[in-house]
């Protein structure tokens, strides 16, 4: 090896299958300059160990595509690189064995329809043709998706690493990380044990150490290390080289094929976390190729569930048992991009398990984002920024991530809410809530009311596939709203202030929408990034020359302000503070909100003297109110902005005053099926960095007819001059057995166009609605061929007619305005 440097472009941390694929895709990129600094030797943590199974389907089409990506690399890296990978694409089970589960592979099997992917919807008998040596008597229903496979773990991370060497990364195994050199905010470079390389870039794929060495440079990355047990057996009769891997999630076990044996391992209920040196403590420096003492105890149950399924394992010999500590995160999705903390430090770590499976594709993903300086799509399942500051707590991370863990194979209901380490933050009124029948649901960090139980209702949540048991409570909230007034507790929203003589200057730029009104004006916006794609979507209220307010949603807050504050311009006096937790907010909806408002202030609050799209400063109660002439529901009402030690008294105030008029409490999924109705687009879902406003039909927010320059608007204007390759519509299905949940797959005259994401009810048109991209990248889409298709939905597996519309459904001077 040559003399250690001292200048690097990028470094990247960590050799396994991250750190490897990393380095491997931003040599094909053109990085020169990339090197990969390993404390011990290439996959000596847990890529040697882990068990190999690739699987492709996930819940977000861009993830599913990141692993579809593997598969392809995977395919063609030993012929690239000369090194054996053991990739075997011999297909993936997953077994049903009760009816609801039956339901849930079929919405899987519709999801990766959606996506482009094959999948299968089989007999127990025509699984059993596949998987020759189990039993069937329990099994119900399967799902195949033969582009699934296998690999050798520790042989495709070498295969990568080959590949890096010959586009000119270099390797330095033996090197310890040891500090992060910051200057200005900005990573510059890593302290080793063999000296300081200077770089542009550092990249953390330092897999279980991932949190240490975020920790060096004041970065927070939220995983555990979870002890993860599997056994090989010896060669077994009847197991064919081609069998496919085996999901069993009832019995909470998996398996492989290996030398004519089995691979078989599982997800228990109750796992144990790997704390070697106890609750304070830090892994071990020295762990390299090391495994932990095995536990057969922890793993009988999941023995007995495996010879159930596999009798001839009751006479198998058990070549080896694994127990090997992995890395898991509190919501059971990897974790990258760039640190909010600090500029120029990537991470890519915490891959519960299912690394090997992401390598290729997450690699790929995250040298694509340090190239370019922003990700190359919409990667929010898995952007650390989806992290707020609960997730700096080690113990509360620690019990999360092991509530996570146990749900691997649980039922994925709808609507499912963790119950672990909570409460944390709560708005002042969470006691007189709960108090009314509040169930609330999580959302970083924050209790937020779901929806209220009348007296005499279990105050909790009953899963199901079909209508769950809050359906019908939560239409009383939305006919509250639409009929009378409604009071919602949305205290989580994120709030920031951007002040100083430039917050005019900084924000144009920033603001797809033009935030240049005078004082008390609200103004609708995204922020977009260099292709276009919407990165946020909130609120600006101008308070005064040189301050805004502005609003956004609950699971942003680390997002927007770190996107909001990374793209201030150089040089200009504009600041971004944090104030989520100096106000409350109260949304006061529908028909009756002004009379309400009207018994509690001598404000004028006459639509003349308080129009739509507009702030004003009101006194309730003795207190000082921001009120906000705005609405997500469709209904008069105003947003309700009040320092938090007012907002009880202000709560108490309105709800006294609105007996009269019938006021309600109501909770966040009465504000879905409200939305879904007026058509009002949702970030993450509906609108998100792959949409742009135009695609989104929100061309009405941006100002690209003014002469003012934002970010992103050369990409749109490039965009506004031809045929868009998509257009987000909204679709009904009246038949009231089925329950939309987003990802069913859209058909237009025959023919595969999409997939919605979102969906729900909507209890005053009493129809299922959902919202997705009518696509046709090739020759683009208009306006008049969504609405001339003949649409279907599949939904499970089966197909449903659908209407189409591109207005909103519901106008409350027109109640009832159908597709």
């Amino acid at each position: 090896m040559s003399e250690f440097p001292s200048q690097a472009r990028a470094v990247v941390i960590g050799g396994g299958i991250i750190g490897c694929s990393t380095a491997y895709h931003l040599a094909k990129l053109g990085w020169k300059g990339t090197i990969i600094v390993e404390r011990h030797k290439l996959t000596s943590g847990s890529t040697w160990h882990a068990a190999g199974l690739v699987g492709q389907l996930r819940t977000s089409a861009n993830i599913t595509q990141l692993l579809k990506y593997s598969v392809e690399l995977y395919n063609k890296l030993e012929e690239e690189t000369g090194l054996a990978t053991g990739w075997k694409m011999n297909g993936g089970l997953r077994l049903a064995c009760n009816r609801e589960r039956l339901t849930e592979i079929k919405r899987q099997a519709t999801t990766a329809h959606s996506f482009g992917l094959e999948m299968e919807i089989l007999t127990a008998q025509e699984a059993q043709k596949l998987w020759p040596v189990m039993d069937i008597s329990d099994v119900v229903g399967a799902a195949f998706l033969p582009t699934d496979g296998q690999v050798n773990p520790a042989d495709i991370a070498q295969s990568l690493a080959k590949g890096a060497r010959q586009n000119g990364v270099k390797i330095y195994e033996e090197t310890a990380v040891t500090g992060i050199v910051i200057e200005k905010g900005r990573a510059v470079g890593v302290v080793t044990d063999k000296g300081t390389i200077r770089c542009d870039v550092v990249i953390n794929c330092g897999g279980q150490w991932a949190r240490e060495i975020g920790q060096l440079a004041g970065v927070s990355v939220p995983l555990t290390s979870v002890q993860h047990q599997y056994i090989v057996t010896e060669p077994m009769g009847g197991v064919p080289k081609n069998l496919p891997t085996l999901r069993d999630p009832d019995r909470l076990i998996y398996f492989k094929e290996e030398v004519g044996g089995l691979v078989m391992g599982g997800y228990e209920h109750n796992p144990i976390p790997w704390k070697p040196n106890g609750e304070r403590g830090k892994l071990p420096e020295n762990f390299a190729f090391q495994l932990l003492e095995n536990d057969w105890d922890h793993f009988e149950p999941l023995m007995e569930q495996a010879m159930a399924r596999v009798p001839g394992l009751q006479q198998a010999g058990i070549k080896q048992m694994i127990n090997g500590p992995e890395s898991f995160t509190p919501d059971g999705n990897f974790i990258l991009g760039e640190a909010p903390e600090l500029k120029n430090f990537y991470i890519g770590a915490g891959f519960n398990a299912f690394g090997i499976a992401s390598g290729g594709g997450a690699g790929r993903a995250l040298a694509e984002w340090v190239a370019a300086g922003e990700q190359p799509m919409d990667l929010w399942p898995v952007d650390i920024r989806r992290f707020g500051t609960v997730h700096r707590d080690k113990n509360w991370v620690l019990t999360r991530t092991l509530e996570a863990y146990a749900h691997h194979y649980s039922m994925a209901w709808p609507h499912e809410e963790l119950e672990s380490g909570r409460p944390v933050r709560t708005s002042p009124l969470y006691g007189r809530l709960k108090e009314q029948g509040a169930v609330f649901g999580w959302k970083l960090g924050w209790e937020r009311p779901n929806w209220f139980a009348p007296k005499g209702v279990d105050p909790k949540d009953i899963y199901s596939y079909g209508r769950q048991n809050w359906f019908d409570h939560v239409g009383a909230e939305h006919k509250a709203a639409r009929e009378r007034v409604v009071l919602i507790d949305q205290t989580s929203f994120a709030k920031f202030m951007m002040v100083g003589k430039d917050a005019e200057a900084a924000l144009s730029w920033i603001a797809a929408n033009d935030v240049t009104k005078k004082p008390s004006s609200i103004i609708y916006t995204q922020m977009l990034n260099q292709r276009g794609g919407i990165e946020c979507d909130l609120t600006v209220t101008r308070l005064a020359e040189d301050a805004y307010y502005i609003v956004t949603g609950t699971g942003y807050a680390t997002h927007d302000f770190n996107w909001i504050s990374r793209h201030i311009p150089e040089g200009l006096d504009a600041r971004l503070i944090d104030v989520t937790s100096a106000y409350g907010v109260l949304s006061l909806m529908g028909p009756k909100a002004r009379d309400v408002l009207h018994e509690v202030t001598l404000s004028n609050i006459s639509n003349t003297a308080f129009p739509f799209g507009t702030m004003q400063e009101v006194m309730i109660a003795g207190v000082p109110v921001r009120a906000l002439r705005v609405t997500y529901v469709g209904e008069l009402g105003w947003e309700l902005h009040v320092s938090m030690d007012g907002l009880a008294v202000v709560y108490d105030a309105l709800m006294q005053a609105g007996v009269p008029h019938g006021i309600a409490n109501a909770g966040y999924r009465a504000i879905e099926s409200l939305r879904l109705e007026k058509f009002y687009r949702a970030w993450s879902s509906d609108i998100s960095p792959d949409h742009s406003p135009l695609e989104a039909g929100m061309g009405w927010v941006v100002k690209l007819k003014k002469n003012i320059p934002f970010l992103g608007r050369d990409a749109l204007s490039t965009l506004a001059a031809k045929k868009l390759p998509k257009l987000l519509a909204c679709f009904t299905v009246d038949d009231p057995s089925i329950v939309l949940l987003g990802r069913e797959t859209i058909f237009r005259n025959g023919k595969q166009v999409g997939w919605l994401a979102s969906g729900g009810y909507g209890y005053t048109l009493q129809t299922n609605i959902g919202i997705g991209y009518v696509r046709n990248p090739q020759d683009g889409v208009s306006p008049e061929d969504v609405l001339s298709g003949s649409y279907e939905l599949e939904i499970a597996c089966q197909r449903y007619p659908a209407k189409v519309s591109l207005q909103p459904l519901y106008d409350p001077k027109n109640e009832r305005v159908k597709a």
